[in-house]
Parts: C-alpha cells; sequence; structure tokens
C-alpha cells in the first residue's frame, strides 16, 4: 500500500470504532472503497496483515450492511469484492441500513409503549415524552424518505444552501402571510 491508502485505512480504522463498527471491518472496507479493482479475500488479508479470518468476518459484515459486493471472475474461483464508488450511494445505503437495525426498532417500541394505558401520572408523563419522541422520529424518517428520493445533485445543491434554506422559508413565510392579509381584505 502506498502511503496515501494506509494513511486513509489508518483513519477508516480507528473511526470504523467510533461509528460502531470494529478497526478490522473499518480498514478493510477503506481499502477496498480506494482499490482501483475489486480484491479478494487473501490479497486484503496479504495487503492488512489480516488473518483470512479476520477478513472473511469482516467481509460478511460489510456485505450485510451492503457496504461492498461480492464480485466472481472468469476462470477464477475466487471471491472478489467492490465498494460502489459514489459517495453518496455510500451515504444512503448507510443511512438506510442504520435506519432499518436502529430507528425502525424504536419507532416500534414506541408505538407499542403508546398504545399501552397509562397506569399511573409517572406512566402518563412518560408517554407524552415518549410521544414526543416518537413524532420527532417519524418527522425526521418521513424527511429521509423525501432526501433518499432525490438525486445526488439536487441533494448537493440542497445541502451547499446550508442556512440559506431557513432565509428562503422566512421569505417563502412572508409571501404566504401577504397572500392570506390579501385574501382576507377581499
Amino acid at each position: 500500500m502506498s502511503p496515501l491508502v494506509r494513511s486513509f485505512v489508518a483513519h477508516f480504522g480507528e473511526m470504523g470504532s467510533r461509528w460502531g463498527i470494529n478497526r478490522t471491518v473499518g480498514q478493510i472496507y477503506a481499502l477496498i472503497y480506494v482499490s482501483s479493482r475489486a480484491l479478494h479475500a487473501d490479497e486484503i488479508a496479504e495487503q492488512l496483515e489480516f488473518s483470512r479470518s479476520n477478513v472473511s468476518m469482516g467481509l460478511k459484515e460489510l456485505q450485510a450492511w451492503r457496504l461492498v459486493r461480492l464480485r466472481h471472475q472468469a476462470g477464477d474461483r475466487r471471491e472478489y469484492f467492490d465498494a460502489p464508488a459514489d459517495a453518496w450511494e455510500v451515504f444512503r445505503t448507510l443511512a438506510e441500513e442504520r435506519r432499518r437495525r436502529e430507528i425502525e426498532p424504536t419507532l416500534t417500541m414506541l408505538r407499542n409503549a403508546l398504545m399501552e394505558e397509562a397506569g399511573s401520572e409517572e406512566d402518563r408523563v412518560a408517554q407524552e415524552r415518549m410521544r414526543d419522541m416518537h413524532d420527532l422520529i417519524e418527522m425526521l424518517t418521513t424527511w429521509f424518505d423525501d432526501v433518499q428520493r432525490m438525486d445526488a445533485k439536487t441533494l448537493a445543491q440542497l445541502m451547499r444552501m446550508g442556512s440559506k434554506v431557513q432565509k428562503l422559508l422566512e421569505v417563502a413565510s412572508k409571501v404566504t402571510s401577504l397572500g392570506s392579509a390579501k385574501q382576507a381584505a377581499e
């Protein structure tokens, strides 16, 4: 590995532990992501100086997250792995998987808790707070669904707008208010 790739792979290993994956999986993913071609497990193990079994387990985890794809090459029985090169596709896949693994079970738990009869004032307060959490998560998941339908170019434009979106919403609100006032006056 070049020093550039080695630095990226090492950093991804460190960050992986902060993102909820182990260092090995982060490093395997980083190597596959920056590779110009699909790699087989033995190459990955050799370049990262990991055991073949560690690489195999890491690849299974990355496949479960849909971050790497299995490929076959004609005349070669080995399995090769590559990763989507499009950073937006990677982001969307990660967001979808986190939603499926973390958000949806939380929403299910909250829905079930909110359907129960509050047996005490303490339970009523708890349910009120759970309802607030549920409503916020529902709003965020609806927004997420809308964002997922955007093409990468539109999404990038939206992100570049940053706080300008707030100003745009303020202007839209004023225009709506003026329109409502004009209708009321007529």
